[in-house]
């Protein structure tokens, strides 16, 4: 499976080192090219020479050769690898990566990383759940570096890990899975070519004064994610966005910013005709006051102001009115309680052909989460999956759509 790959395994300072060496030598076993990459604290749990020996490398420590004062490229480093693994990654190495501090020959070679980067956490159970901790794994997991939470190969949320580093059979599975899926995504980046997909995400600002909004807590995260599988798949790309702190994924991707619904409505509209493909992922605020202050509104002592709210337009159900046969619509349903059957009845309320239902029952699923759980609702069928990463919930809905929209008529 991982004959030709090649791996940097980088080795922080921490106990579980030693675990470091096992998956080395599975690595290697599995057909890698390993370069292992230490920090200096990693030296003091385990040795250079022992995994120099099992990878058949000189490890990469320093930025110089102590003897004869030669040069390690980190930018040499990650043209040549394939895929990145940090295990173990101790809070102090996540902390550096987040914030870009580049004191070490690993977190330099990090910095400089084209390739997908994993990361394996270690460490104690509050070193692990402390406040800062979780931020840099959210930052982490927001720039695109996969975290290999602990579970014995099943996805963890990272609010409820237990902080040990992964045991190496199963990081060796999620490395394994990661090709398999750069193999696919190979395949299929042509399967979209020549179409045009319009993408919502985020949330919407509604303003009440300058500085005070109706709104809600949508990072945007998971459109972001669905237009980047879009584009993998060769499609071109327009991403209406909420304001959120994300930047534009890769791939021929055209960014619409905008703020309120109203700005939402009419870009999305906008570039509604000329799309085969609409997905409709942003949460968008139902309601707007029906005036916005042009100052702020002053507190006074004994007056509460009152705002009076006027309902935004639905921009899926107005897309689907105007849907003809050769386009296909996904509508998003985030829901509490009769989830099954509020979310069907969107498909005939707005005209679409699937709705993606999240329910805010589900640990791990909902707004401000790196991970997922949806259930496909389309007319013949209802497709459950289990908690995935928002990057993996990406893929099956675009590998969906791409499946439904076989034999449909062509574009004009």
């Amino acid at each position: 499976m991982l004959k030709g790959k090649h791996i940097v395994l980088g080795i922080t300072g921490g106990i579980a080192a030693y675990k470091s060496a096992m998956l080395l030598r599975l690595l290697i076993k599995a057909g890698a090219e390993v370069q292992v990459v230490m920090t200096p604290a990693a030296k003091e749990f385990i040795t250079p020479v022992t995994m120099s020996a099992l990878s058949g490398k000189p490890v990469v420590s320093e930025f110089f050769t102590a003897n004869t004062g030669e040069w390690h490229s980190h930018v040499d480093m990650g043209m040549w690898a394939d895929l990145m693994i940090i295990a173990p990654a101790t809070a102090s190495t996540i902390a550096k990566m987040a914030t870009g501090v580049a004191d070490n020959m690993l977190v330099t070679t990090y910095l400089s990383a084209k390739e997908h980067v994993m990361i394996a956490p270690a460490m104690d159970l509050d070193m692990w759940a402390h406040p800062s901790t979780q931020r840099n794994i959210l930052t982490l997991e927001s720039d695109g570096v996969e975290v290999i939470y602990p579970g014995a190969g099943e996805l963890a949320s990272h609010l409820v890990g237990k902080g040990r580093m992964e045991e190496p059979e199963n990081i060796l599975k999620a490395v394994e899975a990661f090709f398999q899926r750069e193999s696919l995504s190979n395949l299929r980046s042509e399967s979209l070519k020549g179409k045009k997909v319009l993408i919502t995400a985020g949330p919407t600002h509604e303003k009440i004064d300058p500085v005070r909004y109706i709104g809600n807590s949508s990072s945007g995260k998971m459109g972001f994610e669905i237009a980047a599988a879009f584009a993998r798949r060769g499609a071109e790309v327009t991403l209406v966005a909420g304001p959120v702190s994300l930047p534009t994924p890769e791939g021929n991707i055209r960014r619409i910013d905008v703020e309120s619904a109203l700005e939402m409505h009419h870009a999305a509209l906008k570039a509604f005709d000329d799309a085969s493909i609409a997905v409709f992922t942003a949460a968008v605020a139902d309601y707007r006051p029906s005036e916005s202050f042009s100052s702020k509104i002053k507190r006074e002592k004994d007056e509460v102001p009152v705002i009076h709210l006027v309902k935004n337009p639905d921009i899926a159900r107005d897309c689907g009115s105007r849907k003809t046969p050769r386009q296909f619509l996904v509508g998003f349903a985030l829901e509490t309680d009769h989830e099954l059957e509020n979310a069907a009845s969107k498909l005939e309320r707005k005209n679409l052909d699937m709705v993606v239902l999240n329910s805010l029952r589900d640990p791990g699923a909902g707004f401000r989460t790196a991970t997922n759980k949806i259930t496909l609702i389309t007319e013949d069928a209802v497709v459950s999956f289990p908690l995935k990463s928002k990057k993996e919930v990406a893929e099956d809905i675009a590998e969906a759509v791409c499946a439904a929209i076989c034999g449909k008529p062509a574009d004009n």
